[in-house]
């Protein structure tokens, strides 16, 4: 008993009737990712730089994909979108976070370098 193949259907692209499935936006986990990534590496000292390189990354990557998508909403699926929104909420937030950290530790390395002429006046 052989299996039969079903007949393929021949889909003419030039027939005004014809839509094309909805396909994902190019870099939508690629901005989600990095959105994730703003938010792990923003919670360590000088490392919160990554973060907020990162985020940066992803704020512009969203918002290329953002314009791309209500060019010709119909294209894409809406499940990427969301992906790419939510990517964006993430890198907000990691920035966010990441430039206070990264303010906070500078001016802690400042402070302690300020004090240390003071150091070897407590020593006398």
């Amino acid at each position: 008993m052989e299996a039969q193949e079903e007949p393929r259907v021949q889909v003419n692209q030039q027939d005004p009737f014809y839509k094309a499935a909805p396909r994902n936006l190019p870099n939508s986990t690629t901005i989600l990712v990095l959105g994730i990534l703003s938010i792990l590496l923003c919670w360590w000292h000088l490392v919160s730089f990554a973060g907020i390189v990162l985020g940066l990354i992803s704020l512009i990557k969203a918002k290329r994909e953002l314009s791309v998508y209500h060019a010709n909403p119909s294209a894409f699926t809406l499940s990427s979108l969301n992906n790419v929104k939510t990517g964006r909420i993430c890198a907000i937030i990691g920035l966010s976070i990441s430039v206070i950290i990264f303010l906070f530790v500078i001016l802690l390395i400042l402070g302690i370098l300020a004090s240390l002429p003071f150091w070897g006046m407590m020593n006398q």
